[in-house]
């Protein structure tokens, strides 16, 4: 449909979806979900511990270095930077350090820590002092489901000296989404049996073998686990037992960063580290975990500052955790952009679930919905996993859509050069099938990027096996564990690791995946649309990406160079 051809009010509504996620925090960005009970204000003498992203250097160029070693056909491929390289790269200017410096210290604010690449700093200071420095903040505590968080509601202010030197303050505004990991009954055949999907039924599908285990010593994967959830190491070590007879494998994991919380294990994260573990076999896992060693402490920011500080990281991190786009700031997203890129030129993998909601559904005027896709599943800079189903759920059967998987187009990153080919097809190939241009953003990053298996697993949690976990909180770290195999063989070789890997992912076409076809994800339920968000189609879509991975092909084209 042309833009130019719509009428009056489905062109706001264009605007209204294209723009809402840059609106400044005196709107949504500071507005309280309507899962968390408002209490007191916070005692001004209360403690809190706030974040400072410094202005970064060079940001242009640390893009273009991470197209250079991620693409393949690049003389400069495979050839990262160590964590030194990045630091001087990207560090503030010693106008902007001085300039944030001195205005933290005329405040009586000395007690802060910086990292490596010295764009962060984490600062302690009363709520006083904090309402003093941010003008018009407003500290208060907030609860949910026993847990308890110090933010404020009121959009606030930097001086402008300082203004310019900053990216965002962080510890004031974000609230954690809900976990969106859920078991669902499934219709059960005559004989009562489902067949659920474990580490034979994945190793089946995907034709990995017995020998399809880690041996190279400098070789890891990571999950990071957030929103206070835990595993216990007694539930990894029954899920092997039970699951992983068949293939050499690992049953403790190697080194946890971060504080294990007590208490009952959070399903999501036993389902993260049980199928990083058991795809990855045999591969040395870690374990960030990051409930936030204070109530004013964003967990997801706390584990970004950690990869910015540590010279020694795994190769592959896979992350169940996003955002609706438009409940964060522009500037927010994209200084975790930056953050993407820093490990990127690195060499490190990040895969983020796409999320659970399909297309997603935001209203956005009278009797008017669009899309609502999720962050940080919307990167460019990052590799996002969609979730699958298998057609006949009694037998390892050829996958079709979850309904879902989520996916979609970026209301705020442009569709980056790697992928506008393989988007431009599937927007020509199914014109008449899509949803009206008013709901999407023809022109944004797409996503996902590849997918696998997302719908009924088994996962030991507490001692006790459960059936029927879905989401792609699943099949992230599956394609996580299975990148971590290629790596494993590439490091044997003497090759680099994989790192950024969508590049060279959209330059193979399809190849080695197996591709989805059939099936639609969910979308908003109202009368043009009716539930419905997009629908797969051959080579690449934006339900399940390029499709599910045929592991022997995939390693074998990834061997390449």
């Amino acid at each position: 449909m042309n833009l130019f051809s719509v009428t009056a009010e489905v062109a706001l509504v264009v605007f209204i979806c294209l723009i809402g996620a840059d609106l400044k925090c005196a709107s949504s960005f500071c507005r309280i979900p309507e899962d968390w009970t408002h209490g007191d204000r916070v005692d001004p003498r209360e403690e809190l511990e706030l974040t400072f992203a410094l202005k970064q250097q060079n940001v242009n160029l640390l893009e273009e270095t991470l197209r250079l070693v991620s693409d393949p056909d690049s003389a400069f491929y495979g050839k990262y930077l160590s964590l030194e390289k990045v630091s001087s790269l990207v560090r503030p200017s010693e106008l902007t350090q001085k300039a944030v410096r001195h205005w933290l210290q005329s405040h009586g604010i000395r007690n802060c820590l910086t990292v490596s690449t010295q764009d962060f700093l984490h600062c302690t200071m009363t709520a006083e002092v904090a309402e003093t420095l941010l003008p018009g903040s407003r500290f208060h505590r907030y609860f949910r489901d026993g847990q308890s968080l110090v933010r404020s509601s009121a959009p606030y202010s930097v001086h402008d000296g300082v203004h310019q030197h900053l990216d965002f303050v962080g510890g004031l505004h974000r609230f954690p989404p809900k976990g969106q990991i859920f078991s669902r009954e499934q219709k059960r055949s005559k004989a009562g049996v489902h067949l659920g999907v474990t580490p034979a039924v994945l190793r089946a599908r995907y034709n990995l073998t017995a020998a399809d285990v880690g041996t190279a010593q400098n070789n890891s994967q990571a999950v990071a686990q957030f929103l206070e959830q835990y595993y216990h190491p007694a539930d990894l070590a029954e899920f092997m037992s039970l699951y992983a007879r068949s293939f050499q494998h690992r049953s403790q994991v190697d080194r946890v960063v971060g504080t294990q919380g007590g208490g009952k294990a959070g399903l999501e994260a036993s389902l993260d580290i049980e199928y990083i573990m058991s795809t990855g076999a045999n591969i040395s896992t870690w374990v960030f975990t990051n409930p936030g060693r204070h109530e004013s402490q964003e967990p997801f920011l706390q584990w970004m500052v950690l990869l910015s500080n540590m010279s020694d990281l795994p190769w592959v991190h896979t992350i169940s955790y996003g955002d609706d786009e438009d409940s964060l700031s522009a500037a927010y997203m994209t200084r975790i952009n930056t953050e993407f890129m820093k490990a990127g030129v690195r060499g490190i993998s990040l895969l983020f679930a796409s999320g659970d909601s399909g297309a997603g559904c935001r209203h956005v005027g009278k009797d008017q919905n669009c899309f609502r896709p999720s962050f940080p599943a919307s990167s460019p800079y990052v590799t996002t996993v969609g979730g699958t189903s298998f057609k006949n759920p009694f037998s390892v059967s050829y996958e079709v859509t979850d309904y879902i998987s989520g996916g979609g187009f970026s209301n705020v990153f442009k569709m980056p050069d790697y992928q506008v080919s393989a988007v431009q097809g599937y927007l020509k190939s199914v014109a008449a099938k899509l949803p009206p241009q008013s709901y999407f953003n023809v022109s944004g990053r797409a996503y996902p990027d590849m997918a696998a298996l997302s719908d009924n697993y088994w996962v030991v949690t507490n001692r006790v096996p459960v059936p029927w976990v879905s989401g792609t909180s699943a099949s992230t770290p599956v394609v996580g564990g299975m990148l971590s195999l290629i790596n494993d063989r590439r490091l044997l070789k003497g090759l680099p690791a994989l790192g950024f890997l969508n590049p060279r992912l959209y330059k193979l076409k399809g190849q080695a995946l197996f591709d989805v076809t059939e099936g639609c994800h969910m979308g908003c339920l109202d009368e043009q649309v009716q539930g419905q968000g997009f629908c797969a189609a051959p080579l690449w879509d934006p339900v399940t990406g390029w499709g599910t991975p045929n592991y022997p092909a995939l390693l074998a084209v990834l061997l390449a160079q």
